[in-house]
């Protein structure tokens, strides 16, 4: 049995660690707070710019120079690019732990492929770095401060690698923010630009069909200029764009997972804490029962 001190002791050290704990918390919500006001500014120009590059890309295919275009180029998906985005650092629950089974299951889904990997975030880079896998490149330390033309830079070496020939599609892989309490889980085919990989789609579709139903209508654009030098072009940039918006998204989900996991272990560490109270309090009754009655049975002996 533990002797007073050393529950004593104990108590202390967890209530220190309590102390870090919620001073974690308390980070990551103010971080969340920011990034969560980042997040959804972007998404209204992502989605819009997607939903317009794939009506784009299906305007483009009917034009007379529709085979000079690289972006409107239909290969078997024998090469892949994979941009897989993770975090610098854990404490986060099971963030981290449930991207990389999700990359592992993308591996085991196109096996038949091979697979290059653009890493950004420190525990993707060390995953496959211990696991000699194809990495094209490596982006840490991007979290603190992201920008733009931290997106851009990831994607210039893809776009590149696209447009040449030497990559036949490019895929995504990333949390995204839901809530406080939900991250969800997204893999997205960047590249050929395709309708039916947009996150939101669904969501969209649901309440397109509500309006249709009052007021349908159809989408008939009319381009000044020819459509494949237009997607020539926007799909540099809206490659740029939808890797911003993973970055914005994996941020504010991580510092949501982070705040959540802190705040469940500073709760444990509170019900740790009345635990050794407790036992402590039982141990310190019992010793001064002790003395009370070795006192009393010793003027019972003198008497």
């Amino acid at each position: 049995m533990p002797s007073l001190i050393d529950l004593r002791r104990r108590i202390r050290s967890v209530k220190n660690t309590e102390q870090i704990t919620k001073a974690m918390k308390m980070v990551s919500a103010a971080k969340l707070r920011r990034a969560q006001e980042r997040v959804i500014a972007a998404r209204p120009y992502a989605n819009l710019m997607r939903e317009m590059l794939a009506d784009l890309t299906v305007a483009a295919q009917s034009d007379d120079r529709a085979s000079e275009s690289p972006w409107l180029a239909v290969r078997e998906m024998q090469r892949i690019d994979l941009i897989f985005f993770s975090s610098d650092t854990g404490l986060a629950g099971a963030f981290n732990s449930t991207l990389l089974k999700a990359s592992q299951k993308f591996f085991q889904d196109h096996q038949g492929a091979e697979v290059n990997l653009t890493l950004v975030g420190r525990k993707a880079r060390d995953f496959y770095r211990r696991r000699n896998g194809k990495i094209l490149s490596e982006h840490v330390n991007l979290a603190a401060r992201p920008t733009y033309q931290d997106a851009a830079e990831i994607a210039r070496e893809v776009i590149r690698r696209y447009k040449d020939g030497e990559t036949d599609a490019v895929f995504v892989l990333n949390n995204e923010f839901k809530s406080v309490m939900s991250q969800k889980l997204s893999v997205m085919q960047l590249l050929p630009v395709t309708a039916d990989a947009d996150p939101d789609k669904e969501k969209a579709d649901k309440e397109k069909a509500e309006k249709d139903k009052k007021a349908p209508e159809n989408k008939d654009y009319i381009y000044e200029q020819s459509p494949v030098d237009m997607l020539n072009r926007l799909m540099p940039r809206y490659v740029e764009v939808a890797v911003f918006r993973a970055l914005l998204e994996t941020i504010a989900s991580y510092q949501a997972a982070r705040m959540t996991a802190m705040d469940k272990a500073s709760s444990n560490a509170r019900d740790v804490i009345d635990s050794l109270t407790l036992n402590m309090n039982r141990i310190r009754q019992a010793a001064i029962t002790k003395e009370i009655i070795e006192v009393v049975s010793g003027a019972a002996a003198a008497e």
